[in-house]
Order: structure tokens, then sequence, then C-alpha cells
């Protein structure tokens, strides 16, 4: 059977739906229903992926523009850790670049969120000029574009050459363990427990035309 994924307003989301998203991640991050709760509120979008009509991953998110920028900004996430997690954040992610699509038609848009674990950057793996990258000094242009993000996700601090932010995230974090080797592991490395990486790419215009439908 196919992954089935259905993206809904936050407000659409019941208790039920809640609890199996903070049973999805008790043995990772650990969220309770009551601050999956509080999320719900302060996004707009949520993603669920099933398998076998058992939920697999979800993801929160919201569609803006920033200083007039078309941005999709990803909140919090999870995806299981089963063998096909790749087809499961394959899944979210298609859903999250169809409704970029719709909600921002022929135009580019920013890709970001945060995350403490390399394994995170799956989801940007097809997007263009990710940052932080390997042996990449982000340029002016870049690190602003940092900062901005940064502001976005209410951080505390924010060191604009490697991405890294602190405060303000309680952990509120792209969790995702990949099955793939990733090269952006180095800049994790020395993450401190506090911090955290604000990873961003842009989704071309002729890139999101691929996700014209929904992943179903």
């Amino acid at each position: 059977m196919a992954i089935e994924v259905i993206t809904r307003d936050c407000t659409a989301l019941g208790d039920a739906e809640l609890a199996d998203m903070a049973d999805l991640s008790a043995a990772t991050a650990g969220w309770e229903a009551g601050m999956l709760s509080k999320q719900a509120e302060e996004w707009v979008l949520v993603s669920e992926a099933f398998d076998k009509n058992k939920l697999r991953g979800f993801v929160f998110s919201t569609l803006e523009r920033i200083g007039g920028t078309p941005s999709l900004v990803i909140g919090v996430g999870c995806v299981g850790r089963v063998r096909n997690r790749s087809s499961i954040l394959r899944g979210l992610m298609h859903d999250q670049f169809h409704k970029a699509l719709m909600a921002f038609p022929d135009e580019d848009v920013i890709v970001s969120m945060r995350m403490q674990d390399a394994g995170a950057f799956e989801a940007l793996a097809d997007l263009t000029d990710c940052r932080p990258w390997p042996e990449v000094r982000p340029n002016g242009e870049e690190r602003a574009w940092g900062r901005r993000l940064s502001k976005r996700f209410g951080a505390a601090s924010f060191d604009d050459r490697a991405m890294i932010a602190s405060g303000g995230s309680d952990q509120l974090l792209f969790d995702h363990e990949t099955l793939k080797a990733t090269p952006a592991q180095d800049a994790f490395n020395d993450l401190q427990a506090e911090s955290f990486i604000i990873g961003w790419g842009w989704a071309m215009a002729e890139f999101l035309d691929k996700f014209e439908k929904p992943a179903g």
C-alpha cells in the first residue's frame, strides 16, 4: 500500500490525532499531546503520513512572506523510525511543495526548518543552495537570510556564518533519522544541547512545477 498523506488546517486536529502524534514521537523527541496542541495553535497547516492506516510521520508548517519573499516555514515534525522512513519523508515534503506551489505559483520559495541532527537535511536535499553546507562559506545575502529566519523562529542568538541558533526552540525541531549518508554532518558535530541549526534552501519555480498534484 502506498504512503497516504493528508494536509489540513491545524484547527482540524482533535485530541485523538494529537495523541497519535505524541505516541509517534515518544521514543525520540518525546513531545506530549499538550505541547503539540500548542503547536497546532502556532502553525497553519499540518501534514500527516500514514502507512496501512497507521501514522508514520507528521509536520507542522506555515506559508507566508518574509520581507516580501515567498516562504515555507516548517515547524515541529517527526518521521517514525521505520524502514520506509525515506518514503514517508518524501510524501510529507511532496505535500509541502504542493502547497507552496498553490500559494506562490511561478515564484521561487525559500524553505526553512530547525534541526539538531543532520538527518533532517534529507528533507531539503532536492533544493537549491542549501545552507549551511560543507566547505561553502555563506555570502552576505545568505547570512542576512539566516538572520531573518532565526528571527522568525524566535532564536535568542544566532551565528550567521554557521547558521547555529540558540534559545527559543524548546526542542521544537524537525526530527528525522536518515538512512543515508549526509554531507552536512560536520555542521552538527559540536552542536550544544541548547542550540540548533537553521537549515534552508530554495525551491525554485521550475522545481515546484513538479508538485502540481498533492501526494495523495
